[in-house]
């Protein structure tokens, strides 16, 4: 089955004008100012007259076998379910292990990739889990990322957190180690994924690491740096020099702690953090908790949902006036970049059709993954 859009508004993500695009297969074959429908063949031709083409959204934190269980069994998070996805207008998501990698498996996360990618989507994950050692599923971290194709690094491996394994700079620089170079063997990402607390100082685990070792900054993708007011202030100068993964579902659960995603995107920028190195995840499906400072007990929980991504890309725009195709790259082409996910993230012939048509106001008009129109 061939499909044609006609007359979008092209962002790949940068704007390059309205074209036509022909996808077959589960590829784009063609971008064209114009291009003539076959004759020959079973064309669908969609017409996209005053919308927008953009690449399918990339999460690449979610917790697709669920998470929490920080209050007890009755806290545990549902796994992902795929209609969530698509609500998101997410085509491609990485899979991970939080707080509980222990009654949770990373076996388990692995087989609900296979079964995302059979129901048409794309899907990878991280090995491990917040814990030190990292569980894993061949019981060694290097042969899960060189050997497994649908592991390609370790996470969310928890510092600067009263739920963390408090991993000595030795133990975390290990980690990161045998992450680059199984992905090196495994022509993988082989970055870490790091999941950050509440803690003061809160990327100094990390700049120990880099301190003391030949590992740069770009081994380690730390997630939640909007969690708090100081985690972000530190965030603005160490993004400078590594990547900042930016959660959107916590918000506006805790507004009063929370820095809002789509003015967390602002002000990074503002403060010359490149915009390569940021990137957007939902947490989907991870338990956001709320602790009492004094007590350390757990006083509230939420659960992420994936559709959070769009709603900041969309209030990023249309509230805080940055240029579309600057905002998409948050979720789009950088994790592609940043996690070498091939043919991922970009609007580009022979990249896989993972495509989401909106109109102005960021509603999915329709949602293409591997070529095939699952909205």
């Amino acid at each position: 089955m061939l499909t044609l859009f006609k007359n979008a508004r092209i962002y790949a993500p940068q704007y390059i004008g309205v074209k036509d695009v022909l996808t077959g297969g589960k590829s784009i074959l063609a971008i064209k100012d114009h291009i003539t429908s076959p004759t020959d063949v079973d064309v669908t031709v969609v017409d996209c007259t005053g919308l927008s083409l953009v690449p399918g959204l990339i999460d690449s934190h979610i917790h697709i076998t669920g998470g929490g269980g920080e209050g007890g069994p009755a806290s545990r998070m549902p796994e992902v379910q795929l209609s969530m996805l698509l609500d998101g207008g997410v085509t491609t998501c990485i899979g991970c292990l939080g707080t509980d990698g222990f009654t949770r498996t990373v076996d388990s996360v692995l087989m609900k990739v296979k079964t995302l990618r059979a129901q048409g989507i794309s899907a990878w994950m991280y090995t491990g889990a917040y814990q030190v050692p990292p569980p894993t599923v061949t019981g060694d971290l290097m042969k899960d990322i060189a050997l497994i194709e649908e592991i390609i690094g370790v996470g969310e491996v928890a510092i600067s957190d009263h739920r963390s394994s408090v991993p000595s700079m030795g133990e975390l620089a290990r980690i990161a180690a045998q992450a680059r170079v199984a992905g090196m063997i495994g022509g993988k990402a082989g970055i870490v994924n790091a999941h950050m607390g509440d803690a003061q100082d809160p990327f100094r685990p990390i700049h120990d690491v880099i301190e003391n070792t030949e590992l740069g900054y770009k081994q380690f993708l730390p997630t939640h740096c909007n969690r708090n007011a100081y985690i972000f202030e530190d965030a603005k100068e160490y993004g400078k020099k590594g990547y900042v993964d930016i959660t959107t579902s916590s918000y506006p659960y805790y507004a009063d702690e929370e820095i809002k995603p789509s003015v967390a995107l602002k002000e990074l920028l503002k403060s010359g953090v490149p915009l390569a190195h940021i990137t957007f995840t939902s947490d989907g499906c991870g338990s956001l908790p709320g602790f009492d400072p004094m007590t350390g007990k757990l006083i509230k929980i939420e659960m992420g949902l994936p559709d959070s991504i769009l709603r900041e890309i969309k209030e990023a725009v249309l509230e805080d006036g940055l240029p579309l195709e600057q905002v998409l790259q948050v979720a789009t082409s950088n994790p592609a970049d940043i996690l070498s996910l091939r043919g991922k993230g970009y609007i580009r012939e022979g990249y896989d059709a993972d495509l989401l048509l909106l109109d102005d106001e960021f509603k999915i008009i329709h949602l293409m993954a591997m070529g095939r129109m699952m909205t």
